[in-house]
């Protein structure tokens, strides 16, 4: 989403400007071009030359600043025509003020003006005091810089510098990294419920053993990530994975087929649409050994005998005022022909369809689209990207749908 995205990140005078560095640092690896605008502030906590080692780039800090040597070119009218969006990351309590109330007296604010909203779309990252954040006058700012259409990330809560603890700390850099791309997302989602399940169930034998399948969550991850973009209140119900949660999303950690049905039984009623992408074993044991069942040193082998699971998708989409159910099919032959038949039998719109052995674990993912119009093959892409195109997909049937 980032690639050769150019993004101006405002830094002002915060201690949280550290964070700044590695975020500056993650958006180039994501192949964007940081144009870094620091404070007079700022400079007293971390110095222009460590963010244009960082980005390769000159640093602005001169409202008067001669970006070219010309002479020709206005910085505060340039860059952020030039930009592709604008993120103050930290934005503290006296810079959120000013851009609330149209103050202008450096290059920063500056910008926050000259700005074109249509072409350049803005986030700030509050940071600073618990007790700062929390009082009346911040939170009225918060209010018009809301109104005047800029994003809000964070602020988190948690322990400060000052030693106080609760709501006022910068966001992660690797939060505030993925948190940028929902400003190149269309909020064709905004308002709604998304309901995802991602990754293995584990179905446990004994207390220390189980069975599984090979699925990683990168998809149902990444899925839920991209609804996040796309203004959905996202949660995620997950089987074991390590996967870090997606920033703004929900997550809900189960293990097995039951406990999943469960919690999908739980959030489905009040979803707009439910994503079924989690790799659910077919069978269970019948019988959980309440100890481990020992190895003998003998011939004889331990006899396990399954009952099936339940069908989470069919039993989600046979519910009264049951969401729009999207199912995914791992196959490893006949991928269309399988796919459009489980399709049927679910009774759902959407199936998406691929080959498993082909994606478990891998970053990358071909897919092909099922509904009642015929199929739709995507190529192979990145599952982040995919990610994005599936729920622009899903949020224009959910359109026609309503």
């Amino acid at each position: 989403m980032l690639k050769n995205k150019h993004i101006i990140l405002g830094i002002t005078g915060g201690i949280a400007a550290y964070k700044s560095a590695e975020l500056a640092r993650l958006l180039k690896k994501q192949g964007a071009r940081v144009s870094v605008v620091m404070t007079e502030g700022a400079k007293e906590f971390i110095t222009p030359l460590t963010f244009s080692s960082l980005t390769g780039e000159a640093v602005y800090d001169d409202l008067w600043q001669n970006r070219n040597g010309t002479g020709s070119n206005i910085a505060h009218i340039n860059l952020t025509r030039e930009a592709d969006a604008f993120l103050i990351a930290p934005c503290t309590a006296n810079a959120m003020s000013k851009i609330a109330h149209g103050v202008a007296d450096d290059l920063l604010t500056n910008l926050v003006l000259a700005r074109d909203a249509v072409t350049c779309p803005m986030a700030i990252a509050p940071a600073m005091n618990v007790h700062m954040w929390a009082n009346p006058a911040t939170q009225r700012n918060l209010e018009l810089i809301r109104q005047d259409g800029i994003t809000i990330f964070g602020p988190a809560s948690g322990e400060q510098a000052c030693g106080e603890i609760g709501a006022g700390r910068l966001l992660e850099a690797s939060d505030l990294a993925h948190a940028i791309e929902r400003l190149f997302v269309p909020q064709s989602l905004a308002g709604k419920k998304v309901l995802i399940t991602a990754g293995p169930t584990f179905e446990a034998i004994d207390p220390v053993r189980g069975i599984t399948n090979r699925s990683s969550g990168k998809m149902g991850y990444a899925l839920a990530h991209a609804a996040a973009c796309a203004g959905a209140n996202v949660t995620l119900i997950s089987g074991p994975t390590a996967l870090p949660i997606p920033f703004g999303v929900g997550r809900i950690n189960v293990e097995s087929a039951q406990e999943m049905l469960d919690a999908c039984l739980k959030y489905s009623p009040e979803s707009d649409v439910f994503i079924a992408v989690a790799a659910v074993a077919d069978w269970r044991t019948a019988d959980v050994a309440t100890q481990k069942i020992k190895k003998q040193h003998t011939d004889d082998v331990p006899c396990l005998s399954f009952v099936q699971n339940p069908d989470i998708l069919h039993t989600i989409a046979q519910q009264p005022n049951s969401p729009y159910c999207v199912g995914f099919a791992a196959e490893t032959e006949h991928v269309i022909e399988f796919g459009q038949a489980k399709r049927l039998k679910k009774g759902i719109p959407l199936l998406i369809a691929n080959n498993g052995p082909a994606t478990f674990g891998a970053d990358d993912n071909q897919v092909v689209l099922l509904d009642d119009s015929g199929l739709h093959e995507l190529p192979k892409q990145n599952k982040a990207q995919l990610a994005h195109v599936l729920i622009a997909e899903i949020s224009n049937r959910l359109t026609k749908k309503l």
